[in-house]
């Protein structure tokens, strides 16, 4: 089979496009033919060494995708061969992900996809929709599983709604009955906003976001998904209700955040840091039963009309695929493998 690996730390040149053998399933693994393999920022700062260094003699990249079911090793429940699936987490503290013809991937990561949702769908998923799912149910008064009518009667801001982890929470948080509100850099990012479900789209450059955000939610918002913590403290703890919950998945617009103790402390604000590698097995199957439940709903779609841009590569171009995450590529790279 084909295979994208690499030995090293270091930038895209260090990927290759290589020959391997198809690898054999495990007492509670499964084989997957890959059909279509979604890039994250997480598989090439994995690469560089800005999550720590290589583990493995040799690793295929990428953490998400989607495919068939091709072989089952003991112990395996539930999943049978031909099986259309999508996977999480798949190179997670193993040495192979979804950037080859064939991977082996834990049972426990492997979901079946329903039916009528594609392998495109399903390859955006894992960590952006699940980063989303965890949250949309880390707050104090807010449910901690999603469904249609968890989130009613609250009002969500999405910081930086054009980005995959931003899209996914706006179809997520619009799909469980929230009021979504997010800000974002520009009109055209702001269009992307809007076709993946917002109500209310913020240009936080061109006015004063705090006012617009409060004319939207007088009482503040219930919950903030955040990427930008600290380029954003400001504007959370202005339009934040009692009790409201920031849960920060990214640190852009810098590493560390100053807050003010007397504002947040008023407010009982709740910060909740997240990272889909260390939130646990209980988050991680709810998470994934409850994102599943919302793609079988149609609430997950990808493509610019449904406000996240596809951009494509072959699985032998994977490391300009890896590129264009890295370069700020708005919308979702995928890579056709199969």
């Amino acid at each position: 089979m084909k295979a994208i690996t690499y030995s090293r730390n270091g930038d895209s040149s260090v990927l290759n496009f290589v020959d391997r053998h198809v690898p054999e399933p495990g007492r509670g693994e499964v084989r997957v033919k890959v059909a279509v393999s979604g890039v994250n920022p997480t598989d090439w700062k994995n690469r560089t060494g800005a999550t720590g260094q290589i583990a493995f003699d040799e690793v295929t990249p990428n953490q998400d995708g989607a495919g068939v079911v091709d072989a089952a090793g003991a112990g395996v429940e539930g999943l049978a061969i031909g099986d259309r699936v999508w996977l999480y987490l798949s190179q997670h503290q193993r040495p192979t992900g979804t950037a080859q013809e064939y991977t082996v991937v834990p049972a426990e990561h492997v979901v079946r996809l329903p039916e009528g949702v594609s392998f495109d769908v399903g390859a955006s998923l894992g960590v952006p929709a699940m980063t989303a799912h965890r949250a949309l149910t880390v707050s104090e008064d807010g449910p901690t599983r999603l469904h249609p009518g968890a989130l009613e009667d609250k009002t969500v801001l999405v910081a930086g709604g054009a980005g995959a982890v931003g899209h996914a929470a706006i179809q997520l948080a619009r799909w469980a009955g929230a009021t979504v509100v997010t800000t974002v850099s520009g009109p055209e990012k702001g269009a992307l906003a809007a076709a993946a479900g917002a109500h209310h789209v913020v240009n936080y450059k061109t006015g004063d976001a705090a006012a617009e955000i409060r004319a939207i939610a007088p009482e503040g918002v219930d919950l903030v998904v955040e990427v930008a913590p600290a380029q954003n403290a400001e504007l959370n703890s202005a339009v934040a209700s009692t009790r409201a919950s920031i849960a920060i998945y990214a640190n852009n617009g810098g590493d560390t955040i100053t807050l003010d103790v007397r504002p947040n402390m008023i407010l009982n604000l709740r910060y909740q840091f997240i990272l889909l590698y260390t939130v646990g097995d209980a988050a991680l199957k709810a998470a994934a039963h409850d994102v599943n439940n919302a793609a079988a709903a149609g609430a997950l779609d990808v493509g610019e009309d449904a406000g996240l841009p596809l951009r494509r590569f072959p699985l032998a171009d994977t490391a300009a695929a890896h590129d264009a995450v890295e370069n700020g590529f708005v919308g979702k790279v995928l890579i056709d493998v199969h």
